[in-house]
């Protein structure tokens, strides 16, 4: 007797191989911790489970349970790490577990082992048993089941690789970290293509940090600072424009802790008012803003010193503290430019970008670090600040201009527009708040030295006529994209040795991709190569040409003053 379709057998099994991947996104989702996007990618490449039930139906529960085996025992690794840090497991937590000492690893396993986390290991263990129970064999003529699993395989691996090798005139290798990019978010693949990933990319940054340990140091270098201990603190924001921070004049009071410290403490704060990024792109402007590189010689990162490199060499014990994703194909140079430092702390693994994972948590690190007792030391912060997509930025009790309308906003807005409009004043209000407790908890820790803070690049949210771009493109560039703040905040000791007439300075046009030269006056470190002129605090300070565009289409650059207001 010939054996029926059945929607309902076809239903289960695609359940039972859904439930190992989906349910993590499932919660992620509902929490509002992240967007939609892992969840559609688990369920698609859980289907790819089907195509040997399909073939072979006889076997279809012994095959379903070595499947389901596997998948529980990377789903349920996955599971428990989600339990006890609240973020998805990714390549990045495969860097720090490789990354950590023996210590520091077990500590980080012996929180795997709570009553909760096995009391959930054991629901979740029993729920997959019930599901594999429901299996029943999808009977299908040959040529169904052999065509349905063919587009099983285009959908997930055939069309990815046509947009990416054809369409986008890409090589094979981009495919595969495209696909491998997606299979991410599914079991067991989370392991696999993460391990995958994870490697490719720490063979970049292992690249990357080979070429800087074969960079000559800095010629003739010298301290002017004296012998005293001094802290040093760069704090890199991300994707924030002066435009929208009432410190700077907006109509909404966005920022009004930073406010209350320029208003109590004028001699130590000063925020400088025409400051501009070079790139609005967060590692091309670093690689200028971090090193000798700029616009008109962007690779001079490959040949010359770091500011991280020059701390050290001064003699300075470096650290860096990071909310920005740690592993991932985008960040490598991030991550290599965190491994120059002798002490990193990486606190954001989570898969995507666009979650929740607030940048207060650098307070505790930070505070850790100054009390270390290292007589000189150069402390990174580096910041999710306002990134996209602004309202996984700061917690929703923290949504402080949800559903505002007033003159403020430009009128021509739709609803979807005024929300990400007043989502990134809440990021704006939220980043506030994380500034200057840094400020104060530099400032209450009584260290001699200076703190510095900018934007690697601004944001467009509807700021310019006709107020319709969101974003940030080097195609379309408007002055939103560029404008950022830039801050300094100095201790009375530091400042009495290191004095500026505040109203002279503060109002200079300068672009960061000369930082080095700011930085490296504001130390007291001069060297063969230091340029004063370049410096927006030094007395032989004079305007350069503030170049924007991509170097390496040098056709491109203009300056920033060439934009329209």
């Amino acid at each position: 007797m010939k054996e029926k379709f059945s929607w309902s057998a076809l239903g289960w099994l695609l359940v039972f191989f859904w439930y190992f991947s989906t349910l993590i996104q499932i919660f992620i989702v509902a929490s509002g911790q992240s967007n939609t996007i892992g969840l559609r990618d688990s369920l698609l490449y859980g289907t790819l489970w089907l195509i040997p039930v399909l073939l072979f139906p006889k076997h279809t529960k012994p095959i379903a349970a070595v499947i389901g085996i596997v998948l529980w025992l990377s789903s349920v690794i996955a599971l428990a790490y989600y339990v006890v840090y609240g973020q998805q497991f990714s390549q990045s937590v495969l860097f720090i577990m490789f990354e950590t000492n023996t210590n520091e690893a077990s500590e980080f396993l012996t929180q795997y082992f709570s009553f909760k986390v096995l009391g959930i290991i054991f629901v979740y263990t029993a729920v997959a048993i019930f599901l594999w129970t429901r299996i029943k064999p999808v009977y299908t003529g040959t040529s169904v089941r052999t065509l349905v699993s063919l587009l099983i395989l285009t959908v997930l691996f055939g069309i990815p690789t046509y947009k990416k090798v054809v369409k986008q005139n890409r090589d094979w290798d981009s495919a595969i970290s495209y696909i491998s990019g997606r299979m991410v978010t599914s079991a067991p693949w989370q392991f696999i293509t993460g391990y995958f990933l994870y490697q490719n990319q720490l063979a970049d940054m292992e690249a990357i940090l080979n070429d800087n340990s074969k960079i000559p140091p800095l010629q003739n270098l010298a301290d002017n600072s004296g012998n005293e201990p001094r802290t040093l603190v760069l704090v890199i924001g991300e994707s924030t424009s002066r435009n929208r921070m009432s410190l700077y004049g907006y109509g909404r009071k966005t920022t009004p802790e930073l406010e209350k410290l320029q208003q109590a403490y004028p001699q130590n704060f000063t925020a400088f008012t025409n400051v501009v990024t070079s790139r609005p792109y967060t590692i091309e402007t670093l690689q200028q803003s971090l090193t000798f590189a700029d616009e008109l010689a962007p690779d001079l990162y490959q040949t010359q010193p770091s500011i991280m490199n020059m701390m050290k060499q001064a003699g300075y014990k470096t650290f860096w503290i990071t909310n920005q994703q740690t592993m991932t194909q985008r960040n490598t140079m991030l991550t290599a430019f965190s491994r120059q430092t002798d002490k990193q702390y990486y606190l954001n693994n989570d898969l995507a970008q666009s979650s929740r994972h607030y940048d207060d948590s650098v307070q505790e690190p930070f505070l850790e670090v100054l009390k270390d007792p290292a007589e000189k030391k150069f402390i990174v912060v580096h910041l999710l600040g306002t990134h996209m997509k602004y309202q996984y930025r700061y917690p929703e009790e923290k949504d402080v201009f949800k559903n505002l309308q007033d003159n403020i906003a430009p009128a021509s807005l739709n609803q979807k527009q005024l929300e990400d409009y007043n989502a990134y004043d809440s990021a704006q209000h939220f980043n506030d708040s994380v500034i200057a407790n840094l400020i104060k908890g530099f400032a209450d820790s009584k260290e001699n030295g200076a703190l510095v803070y900018f934007s690697d690049h601004g944001e467009d949210v509807f700021d310019t006529p006709p107020h319709q771009t969101l974003g940030r493109s080097e195609g379309a560039p408007t002055r939103a994209m560029y404008n950022i703040p830039f801050i300094v905040w100095q201790s009375s000791q530091w400042q009495e040795k290191h004095p500026w007439n505040v109203s002279e300075i503060a109002a200079r046009p300068y672009s960061v991709m000369d930082l080095i030269y700011t930085w490296s006056d504001l130390s007291g470190l001069h060297y063969n190569g230091f340029e004063p002129s370049k410096s927006i605090i030094n007395e032989s300070f004079t305007p350069h040409p503030r170049y924007i565009g991509d170097p390496y289409a040098k056709k491109t650059l203009s300056t920033y003053d060439d934009l329209t207001h």
